[in-house]
């Protein structure tokens, strides 16, 4: 039994010094073997492990680790680790975002959370910045429908390694260009970058009224037209100001029944229904009381302005038959008006609702204003392929009328795209070429996929990588020499 004792005492002890060996060893940041939670990549001056949990992402909450260590794998716990996952734009659906949210739980070791609202392809994109180490950005393919993660794009790995990404194997073959060559042609280069991104949708616009603010004048009863005060278009108009006059046989002899009720002291009933007429017929209270207090009826009634705005549009003369439910008047409230654009069918996609749009005026370019979209038409128009997009502007001080020509400009926030200058890319045919500077005076032809552009910045889907030297200036003559050596075909 005491040997048994012994025995056990002895193996505790020797548990407990490698426990403490594991503790010191990580916090001394000494290497230690890196925890085997998935491949090992090489992004900038780090390497990065990543596990999935569960290991194929799923609609709703899901946790990451991210292990983080230097190129001799010492694990580092002073980095500033951003990611987000990022669905694609699809036909009409907007990109998703979804931010990881990460804590460092030490020795290397990041711990996040994220949640997916749907199934399918969520590009994951990291960030890590450190002091020592410096800035690198990678891109990592994940989907719904598989395990893990697959490194997609990343800075330039700064140390050898076996596992590094190996460089996509292309048939174009580099050009040599010397020093003084470069001078004489006037080559200039630039890194890819990762930067956000934003794409411009410019439209052609129209001010027009605000629909929600326009009161057509009706009758409830046939009548012919008396004074006109409301005697031209454009006129200001002013609430409770009189429009216009009216007789009407009906409308007196209603006048009539009310008149006669009221000197009829047992008959409330009768008094109440005459009344109830009249304001049927849309008779403002304060006429009726006019009405009891004359005693004797209006032969012209006084139509007065429910709302503050501009004669827009007059149906009516003085003296002419009015018939019951006929548009006589139409009011316009120009305080705020529209203004519509019209966004061809390929930009509609990248359009919402609560946007902001920036307008301008042709004819008073020294004016801009800024709003939201509240509208986007749900049918095109069948002749120009085209979608109204509406803002409504505040037009207090009238600068703005009806018809005028404007210019719509709508800001869409692609987000972090790799972009370079849109001077580097040569268009051959229906490829698009972009040389990459591989050092030591050797320029590589690549065939690059573009995306969108923003101003002098265009967007790369394929082809290079973040921090990639490429050609900036010149690269037309380098084209031209490099078709003449290496033979057309391969362009």
């Amino acid at each position: 039994m005491k040997a048994i004792k012994k025995s056990l005492l002895g193996i505790f002890i020797l548990l407990l010094i490698s426990l403490t060996f594991i503790y010191f060893n990580q916090e001394s940041g000494s290497p230690t073997k890196a925890q085997d939670i998935g491949p090992t990549h090489r992004v900038g001056n780090y390497q990065i492990q990543i596990k999935l949990n569960p290991g194929k992402p799923k609609i709703g909450n899901n946790r990451i680790t991210f292990s983080v260590r230097d190129s001799n794998g010492h694990p580092l716990s002073k980095v500033t680790l951003e990611a987000y996952a990022e669905m694609p734009a699809m036909g009409s659906m907007q990109a998703m975002r979804e931010q990881v949210n990460i804590d460092n739980s030490g020795a290397g070791l990041y711990q996040g959370e994220y949640s997916l609202p749907m199934n399918g392809s969520w590009p994951l994109s990291i960030s890590l910045q450190s002091t020592e180490h410096g800035i690198a950005e990678s891109l990592f393919d994940m989907n719904t429908s598989r395990q893990g993660v697959k490194l997609e794009q990343a800075t330039p790995s700064k140390f050898k390694t076996g596992t590094e990404v190996a460089e996509p194997a292309t048939k174009l073959k580099a050009l040599t260009v010397n020093h003084y060559r470069r001078q004489l042609i006037g080559v200039t280069t630039a890194e890819v970058i990762c930067q956000p991104l934003m794409k411009t949708i410019y439209a052609g616009a129209r001010v027009n009224y605000d629909q929600s603010k326009i009161t057509d004048i009706t009758l409830k009863y046939d009548a012919w037209i008396g004074k006109l005060n409301a005697d031209y278009l454009g006129k200001r108009i002013h609430q409770g100001e009189t429009l216009f006059t009216v007789y009407s046989p009906d409308l007196v002899s209603a006048q009539d029944e009310y008149l006669d009720s009221l000197k009829q002291s047992h008959s409330a009933g009768l008094r109440k229904a005459t009344h109830k007429r009249l304001t049927r017929w849309g008779i403002a209270l304060p006429q009726i009381k006019a009405i009891k207090k004359r005693g004797r009826t209006i032969d012209y009634l006084p139509i007065s302005s429910p709302v503050n705005g501009t004669l827009i549009e007059k149906n009516i003369v003085m003296g002419a038959a009015a018939k019951i439910g006929s548009r006589l008047l139409r009011i316009a409230d120009l305080s705020s008006v529209w203004v519509d654009g019209e966004v061809y069918e390929s930009d509609l996609p990248w359009l919402t609702v609560g946007m902001n749009a920036e307008i301008t005026l042709p004819d008073l370019p020294e004016h801009s204003f800024t709003a939201q979209v509240i509208y986007i038409a749900p049918a095109l128009n069948p002749q120009t392929h085209s979608a109204v997009v509406r803002v409504q502007l505040n037009n207090e001080d009238g600068l703005l009328k009806p018809n005028m020509f404007a210019n719509m400009n709508l800001q869409v926030d692609l987000g972090r795209r790799i972009v370079v200058p849109e001077q580097a890319v040569i268009y051959s045919g229906k490829q698009r070429i972009v040389f990459v500077d591989k050092g030591d005076g050797r320029l590589l032809p690549t065939k690059v996929k573009t995306g969108v552009r923003n101003e002098n910045m265009i967007e790369v889907l394929e082809g290079l990588d973040y921090g990639d030297s490429i050609v900036t200036s010149g690269n037309f003559l380098i084209a031209a020499e490099s078709k003449l050596k290496a033979g057309l075909a391969q362009w």
